[in-house]
């Protein structure tokens, strides 16, 4: 896998109640990701970037949502999230404070 692709896969992570609750009971991580990214690719970037030992992904298509503001109406931009298991034992930390 190109080094240069794995780094550019994850956006980030997911900042939500639901994210926090999900982290906490299962073990797993939600992270934002590209849109074309694969399961394979987005397991890889996540063992590569975070030196942690990854046990399944699972992905999801997030709709925009349609806004509007006065008269005109907008949408915002479709994303994909992946619900990340990490093994028995392994963390991930957003904060850099250890």
């Amino acid at each position: 896998m190109n080094q240069e692709r794995l780094t550019k896969i994850i956006l980030g992570p997911v900042v939500a109640e639901k994210a926090t609750r999900v982290a906490e009971n299962n073990n797993q991580v939600v992270l934002k990701v590209l849109p074309g990214a694969n399961k394979t690719e987005i397991k890889q970037a996540v063992e590569t970037l975070f030196d942690v030992k990854v046990e399944s992904v699972t992905t999801a298509n997030v709709k925009g949502k349609t806004k509007r503001t006065g008269r005109t109406i907008g949408k915002r931009s479709d994303w994909k999230k992946a619900y990340v298991t990490l093994a028995e034992g392994a963390d991930i930390n957003f904060l850099g404070a250890e």
